[in-house]
């Protein structure tokens, strides 16, 4: 195998463990078993747990950009383009309801350890507050743009964690008809106002 190769099978089981178990609980053991290379060979690509975590941060963010710009290109109406992630909670229920949102849980965890990369992991939630204002502004909302945008984070926020705490997929999607309603609110709202 490649070493190119093995680096990503590194990053990407690291990447599910720190969503699944968390980075503190997460070991080089649990990442080495789970790529099955000798530790040897992971020490060849990543001298220490927070270089790895660089990495997985790096394709975190690697990752929702690309959702985030495929969304741009595919959905033509802004108010589309904010259902998109508003429903990602759907998309996503089952990993959510187990284990919680993969950006809220790490920036969380990352902030009460205090660690190093915890700014970078917020990098991530910066990159959604970033596009849903934009979003939001081209809808029209002018200087409520980016209220309108930290209550869509928020929202989807506060419904993964309760999705995580109750796994009950009828308060999802009830959550989800509801902001979905909000957001044709605010359409009409700006509508009206432009």
């Amino acid at each position: 195998m490649a070493a190119g190769d093995t680096r990503k099978q590194i990053i990407d089981a690291a990447d599910d463990l720190f969503y699944g178990l968390g980075f503190s609980q997460t070991s080089f053991a649990d990442i080495a078993a789970a790529v099955n290379i000798s530790r040897g060979n992971f020490y060849y690509h990543f001298k220490t747990k927070d270089e790895i975590l660089e990495a997985v941060i790096d394709k975190r963010l690697a990752d929702r950009e690309t959702l985030l710009s495929r969304w741009d290109e595919t959905a033509a109406r802004p108010e589309d383009r904010i259902a998109c992630f508003i429903r990602i909670v759907i998309a996503n229920q089952t990993k959510i309801m187990a284990y919680g949102c993969p950006v809220g849980t790490l920036t969380t965890e990352l902030s009460k350890l205090d660690h190093p990369a915890k700014d970078k992991a917020n990098r991530i939630m910066a990159l959604f507050r970033d596009w849903l204002v934009r979003q939001f502004e081209v809808l029209g909302t002018g200087a409520l743009a980016k209220d309108h945008a930290l209550h869509v984070l928020g929202w989807s926020q506060g419904v993964a964690t309760l999705a995580q705490a109750f796994k009950d997929e009828a308060y999802v999607q009830r959550e989800v008809d509801s902001i979905l309603a909000w957001l044709d609110g605010v359409r009409s709202a700006a509508q009206a106002a432009g």
